[in-house]
């Protein structure tokens, strides 16, 4: 068993999570305007994406670049990992690929803790890649409690590139924006994954 052999009923049972997805969890965040260069590469690779139209081409074309921005917003003082191995409890389902993950480490040679983000990249379907998306953040909560690097919530989303959905977890509880956000919103993207590390941006 891995991440993707994971529903949101699976994960949720196996595991003993609650879900609340009543909220609009990032309402009052402030946009972060992408750099020029991020602009021109979107207004290139969105329409190239979306013609391709493979789950490889969104994600190299624009989760990719939108991801690589905020490493670069936080001085890369974090790490950022692609199509990495992620096991963690074999016994429990918790190992397999990650498409994406942020670590509030510096380290990029290996994941180290505390991995802050999880990403599930997806040709279309949103909702069915939530259950392995929470399946690799409790994970990702297991591996910092493991590594004495613990953070208050795990982030996740699942994305096309286009469509983003975002969710954390905190203790026991997964929380699922109700709001989806889309690329033309960038700006609002970028604002959202810059929350976990709060910390690091005041000191950039």
């Amino acid at each position: 068993m891995a991440y993707n052999d994971f529903s949101l009923a699976k994960v949720k049972n196996n595991f003993g999570l609650t879900l609340d997805e009543s909220y609009n969890l990032f309402g009052d965040l402030l946009p972060v305007l992408p750099s020029t260069t991020l602009r021109t590469l979107l207004s290139d690779y969105i329409p190239l994406a979306t013609s391709i139209s493979t789950e490889k081409a969104r994600s190299e074309f624009l989760i990719a670049p939108i991801l690589a921005e905020v490493r670069r917003l936080l001085n890369n003082e974090v790490s950022l990992f692609c199509g990495n191995e992620f096991n963690v409890d074999a016994q429990r389902g918790l190992q397999g690929f990650c498409d994406y993950i942020i670590s509030g480490s510096k380290e990029q040679l290996y994941i180290n803790a505390p991995v802050a983000i999880i990403f599930e990249a997806k040709k279309e379907d949103i909702i069915g890649g939530l259950g392995q998306c929470v399946a690799a953040m409790v994970a990702a909560q297991l591996f910092n409690q493991n590594k004495g690097n613990e953070v208050e919530r795990i982030y996740g989303s699942v994305t096309t590139g286009t469509t983003w959905k975002f969710l954390f977890l905190e203790g026991s509880i997964v929380y699922i924006d109700e709001i989806e956000y889309y690329i033309k919103e960038v700006d609002k993207i970028i604002g959202i994954l810059l929350q976990p590390f709060e910390t690091v941006l005041a000191a950039v």
